[in-house]
């Protein structure tokens, strides 16, 4: 079972939280006044990257806040979790990922196998 950190409950099962979304993305100040091109980029267009990627999770079936997480697609690994309104943590942190499991220096649940 995967234990996602709250920043707010601490370690709790996966089955507990719900993806939101991108996190630090930016909003208009007045949608309204966006063109029809940039708003519908703003609505539907995410980036989708292999690697670390910052994320907003919801704990829905505990606290119920949301939060952000810098997560590992590649892997589903959480390297941090942090409270909305908090800076992104170092992005160095990516160095101390585990490896995905075709390498020999590491495995899944970070374990160093070197």
């Amino acid at each position: 079972m995967l234990l996602i950190h709250c920043p707010y409950c601490g370690p709790r099962p996966e089955l507990e939280f719900r993806y939101a979304g991108q996190a630090h993305v930016v909003r208009a100040e007045t949608p309204s006044a966006e063109p029809a091109d940039s708003w519908g980029d703003f609505l539907y267009t995410r980036a989708n990257p292999r690697g670390l990627h910052a994320e907003r999770w919801r704990h829905v079936h505990g606290c119920a806040r949301f939060f952000n997480a810098l997560r590992d697609t590649r892997t589903d690994f959480f390297q941090a979790t942090y409270k909305v309104g908090e800076p992104r943590p170092d992005d160095g942190a990516e160095e101390n990922a585990p490896a995905l499991s075709g390498d020999n220096h590491g495995t899944w649940s970070g374990e160093s196998v070197r």
